[in-house]
């Protein structure tokens, strides 16, 4: 029998090499190929894959995020983009992300006539909400805290977070509208002005999740992660259903330039293969929870040009490929506000139209 501590290190060893045997089989490998294989696919793979992204289309739900935080960013009339979304694109899945800020603006006085017109109007029309909780809601600056919570201490943030959370859930657990709740909007993923103890660690995040539970039994939870800079473990560790986002072409941090490279961030495969994973290791679902249809670029600083350096219809439609590719069955576009901005405010319709084209296509 071998001694104890060359069996550590044999085990060691063997890790090692299980993970750099996952590295290259999930990321590496398949990265390396994708850019030569859409360069060199034959007509007979082409009739293949248009054969395949037919299937694809046909499996996947299309979906929305909506904030009326962006829409009045944009300066547009948010129930007239939320209208337009539902009566005029014909979407019947939408992922709502409502504030705290907005929802409490004053200690204990809770302000839901914005929510509630959103909700109603979602059950009027049978369209299916995933309900966004918590304090980092998504949109800049990430996490949205009242003024008056902004200098408590942690403690006490987290005390009248938890309140708020209760609140919502109590008012619309009973709404045939909702499907999923959304606990946080990427808790793991470090982005954004946040409390310093937001990221220490995800015991407050469980602390959330197990909150919603204990109101509303019947519904899973959703934990939305980083599908660029994450393997998701954490994420399907805390909820019943791993959200991923996907983004293609970013400005990175510290450059002046915008990347504008598609095959910079991942491929495909790369979701399809740690969905699998996460499927295997967790029995949970990976749904597409942030699809970047939109320009990375804060929208209303700087010009269109700039804009179209990273959203542009030709890439919209690239996206929309990319996510059928990544055979992912459930994909919310982020950008929505955008396309209706675009369309009212620009002159520019083709996205408006051709996201209108999918989403009456939709199956």
């Amino acid at each position: 029998m071998l001694p104890k501590n060359k069996i550590i290190i044999l085990l060691i060893i063997i890790a090692l090499m299980s993970a750099v045997f996952l590295v290259y089989f999930f990321i590496i490998c398949p990265s390396s190929k994708i850019k030569a294989q859409s360069e060199n696919n034959s007509p007979v793979q082409n009739t293949i894959q248009e054969k395949n992204d037919i299937l694809a289309q046909n499996g996947i739900t299309w979906g929305v995020d909506f904030s009326q935080f962006q829409a009045k960013y944009l300066e547009l009339d948010w129930k007239e983009v939320y209208s337009a979304i539902i009566n005029d694109l014909g979407v019947k899945n939408i992922k709502i992300h409502t504030n705290w800020k907005l929802v409490e603006p004053e200690k204990d006085n809770y302000s839901f006539d914005d929510t509630d017109w959103q909700i109603q109007q979602a059950e009027q029309n049978n369209v299916k909400i995933i309900y966004v909780l918590g304090m980092k809601t998504g949109r800049w600056p990430e996490c949205h805290i009242p003024a008056w919570a902004k200098n408590l201490s942690e403690k006490d943030q987290q005390s009248e977070l938890l309140k708020y959370i209760t609140e919502v859930v109590s008012r619309y657990k009973s709404s045939n509208a909702i499907v999923y709740w959304q606990v946080e909007n990427e808790p793991f993923l470090q982005f954004g002005n946040c409390p310093i103890w937001y990221y220490d660690n995800d015991d407050f995040l469980k602390q959330e999740v197990a909150l919603v539970k204990s109101l509303d039994y019947s519904r899973q939870i959703i934990i939305s992660d980083s599908g660029e800079e994450s393997n998701w473990l954490s994420a399907a560790t805390v909820g019943d259903i791993v959200g991923t986002t996907m983004y293609r072409n970013a400005w990175p941090e510290g450059t002046d330039t915008f990347n504008t490279d598609s095959y910079t961030f991942l491929n495909p495969k790369a979701y399809t293969n740690k969905a699998q994973v996460i499927k295997k290791m967790f029995n949970k679902d990976v749904i597409g929870i942030e699809l970047q249809a939109e320009p990375w670029t804060p929208i209303m600083e700087t010009s269109l040009e700039q804009q179209s350096e990273t959203m542009t219809p030709d890439m919209f439609n690239q996206d929309v490929e990319f996510a059928k590719q990544s055979k992912l069955d459930k994909i919310y576009f982020w950008g929505v506000e955008w396309w209706y901005w675009m369309k009212e405010k620009q002159n520019q319709p083709e996205i408006w139209n051709e996201a209108k084209s999918l989403f009456q296509n939709n199956i």
